[in-house]
Order: C-alpha cells, then sequence, then structure tokens
C-alpha cells in the first residue's frame, strides 16, 4: 500500500502529515511511502532523512497523487490536486466539511474515500488518533505564551524591598481540552486562574489545576453525549453575561477556548464587557478563526480597544509546527493502522467499526 503526502500552502500551512518517525513505522507496517520534494526542509527534516529510511521523494507532485493508494494531508488539497485523485483513493485529514461541502461532495462522487479526522468519535479507543485534542492542547500552551508576551506587567507576585507586585489575574472561557492547558499553563507561570465553561463536568477538571470554577446555574445542562459543549439558552446566556460581566473587571488576561463543532464561535465577550477592563487587558481567542468569543476579534491581527488588547490568529500551531506536526502525524498513523487489513495489505472500511464509520464523509 502507498501513502502519499504532498506540500501544504506554506502560506497558511507549516504542519506536515508524516514526520521521519512516522514515516519509519509506516514502512515497519509494510507500506511505502511517498513524499515531495523539500517536504520537511522547513521544519528541520532534510530528504536525505526521509531517503535513508526508504521513503522515495519526487519533484512531481501530480505523480505522487496519481500512484498513492492513501492521501494524507492537513487539509483539504487545492482545486488542481482534488481533480486528480481517482476512485477508490482514500484521502485523509482535517477536511472541515462544514465549509468544504460543495468540494467533499465532489469527491464522494467520484467514489474517493474520504474520511476527515475532527468527525472522530470521543471514545477511549480513538484517544490515539484524536487530532483535536493533541492539536488543541498545544493551542491552549501557545495562546498563554502569546497573550503573557504582550501583557506589560510581571505574571507571578514578586516581594521586593520596594514593594509587591500582584499575581496576573486570568480568565480561560471554556475549560475542553484547550482550556485546561491555557489553566495549567497559566497556572505554572504564577497567574491567579479563574475558568468559566458551560458543562458541569469541567468543575473537577478546573479545580484539579488550581483555576477556581465559575459557576453558572443551569450549566448541568449544556453538554452533549459526545462530550462537547452545546449551544446555550437565552436565559443561561443572560446569566452568563451576568457573571462574565462583574469577573471581567478585576480581570487581566482572557484566554478564549469556546468552540462549537461545526457552527459559528458563540459571543460571549461583549463590548460592554471590555469596556470596563482595565487598561493595559490583553484578550487572546483562539476562537477568532471561526468568528470569535468577543465582540472586536479579527483574524491575525492585534485590536486595541481603548488600550485593551484583543489577540487571534488563523492557525495558532504555525507557531509550534515541529511539535505540532509529531503529534498530528502520530495521530494519523493510528488512524490509518485502524484501517490497515495485514493480510489484504489494504485499507478494509468496515463500516461496524465506529471510528471509521464516524468519519468516513459519505
Amino acid at each position: 500500500m502507498r501513502i502519499a503526502s504532498i506540500l501544504e500552502d506554506r502560506n497558511f500551512e507549516k504542519r506536515i502529515a508524516i514526520t521521519p518517525e512516522i514515516a519509519k513505522k509506516y514502512i515497519a507496517l509494510g507500506c511505502e511511502v511517498f513524499i515531495a520534494e523539500n517536504y520537511g526542509e522547513h521544519l528541520g527534516f532534510s530528504d536525505h532523512e526521509y531517503k535513508e529510511l526508504g521513503v522515495k521523494i519526487s519533484k512531481d507532485e501530480n505523480e505522487i497523487i496519481n500512484s498513492a493508494d492513501v492521501i494524507i494531508q492537513l487539509g483539504l488539497p487545492s482545486n488542481n490536486k482534488i481533480s486528480l485523485i481517482k476512485e477508490n483513493q482514500t484521502l485523509i485529514g482535517v477536511l472541515n466539511p462544514y465549509e468544504n461541502e460543495s468540494k467533499i461532495d465532489n469527491l464522494v462522487k467520484k467514489k474517493i474515500n474520504t474520511f476527515s479526522l475532527e468527525l472522530l468519535p470521543r471514545i477511549t479507543r480513538a484517544q490515539s488518533m484524536d487530532i483535536l485534542s493533541s492539536q488543541a492542547n498545544l493551542a491552549g500552551y501557545k495562546a498563554v505564551i502569546e497573550s503573557f508576551a504582550s501583557f506589560e506587567k510581571a505574571i507571578p507576585m514578586m516581594m521586593t524591598a520596594a514593594g509587591t507586585v500582584p499575581a496576573a489575574k486570568v480568565l480561560v472561557v471554556g475549560a475542553g481540552v484547550a482550556g485546561l492547558q491555557a489553566i495549567a499553563t497559566a497556572k505554572r507561570m504564577g497567574a491567579i486562574v479563574f475558568a468559566t465553561d458551560v458543562r458541569m463536568a469541567s468543575k473537577e477538571q478546573v479545580e484539579s489545576l488550581g483555576g477556581k470554577f465559575l459557576t453558572v446555574e443551569g450549566a448541568e445542562n449544556l453538554e452533549t453525549e459526545g462530550g462537547y459543549a452545546k449551544e446555550a439558552s437565552d436565559d443561561f446566556k443572560k446569566k452568563q453575561e451576568e457573571l462574565l460581566g462583574e469577573t471581567l473587571k478585576k480581570i487581566d488576561i482572557v484566554i478564549c477556548t469556546a468552540l462549537i463543532p461545526g457552527k459559528k464561535a458563540p459571543l460571549i465577550i461583549k463590548e460592554n464587557m471590555i469596556d470596563n477592563m482595565q487598561t493595559g487587558s490583553v484578550i487572546y481567542d483562539l476562537a477568532a478563526v471561526q468568528g470569535g468569543n468577543t465582540a472586536f476579534s479579527v483574524v491575525d491581527e492585534i485590536v486595541d480597544r481603548n488600550g485593551i488588547k484583543i489577540m487571534g490568529e488563523k492557525n495558532i500551531l504555525n507557531k509550534l509546527p515541529i511539535s505540532a506536526s509529531s503529534l498530528y502525524s502520530k495521530n494519523v498513523f493510528n488512524f490509518v493502522v485502524n484501517l490497515y487489513d495485514k493480510e489484504s495489505k489494504k485499507i478494509n472500511i468496515n463500516l461496524e467499526d465506529e471510528i471509521i464509520e464516524k468519519t468516513l464523509i459519505r
């Protein structure tokens, strides 16, 4: 079986889907691996390093696609590349089917096996394949680092002969994987950390990391069977606004992580709340690319609202591409192993397997 990957658009995506470590594992599994020339050079993975492992390298991306059984990417390839993918080939990636519906429909019509990994079920057996968790973990960490770098005061409490510097107060909005990592990172760096989430199950996790959980009445009803947050009622939103409005008056740094899969990010921090924050405060909005959790989030810009900085990037993982690629490629390898039939040495699409059934787009 031939596993292949071509170059992503480096303007938007620095991560790669097959690191040398994982290429070695595919080859040990009995697969051939094909990649584009200079595939990992920007991350310090030379073509020579891949070749020594037995990876085939080509300048011709069209040839790579044509000869592949399985194509592994980060996002959906360009229209030109998609047109080259043939019936019975398999495409695996984070394909964002909600935004790329027409392109993916074309793939399905061509009888291409199309797997989108953000659709993985939240079950124990799928944890080693969970790209959302591995990438969100890094995003939560990096959001804290970026916001702290823009904050013009010290983070931990410092007692000096000249006086005491108080610890920075951090609020994390959304206590999923990214939020929990943000809490842990901020706490390690000496901040006083608060967190809020619509899922009451998050309370124990937040407190175990040393954060204070801000409870809104009715939160226990706002969790899906899959463990995700679901959209809140108007009554809940009103109560949440009142609690947040008062809390934000004393907060220095806010990390927003609240997302609903397949929908626009919920607007949580509104204009009047931001206007009541302390001058010099910083908001980092990880949800900016899906519309943002704040009233003023703009992708890839730092918005200054009366001395309050509001930040958000299209792809914060481009600032941690080596770590992110390492985790992503391991997740995908585990997914491919689950698909791979060792006897036939081909992909086996067993729709009785919940992992395969949920991620296959039909």
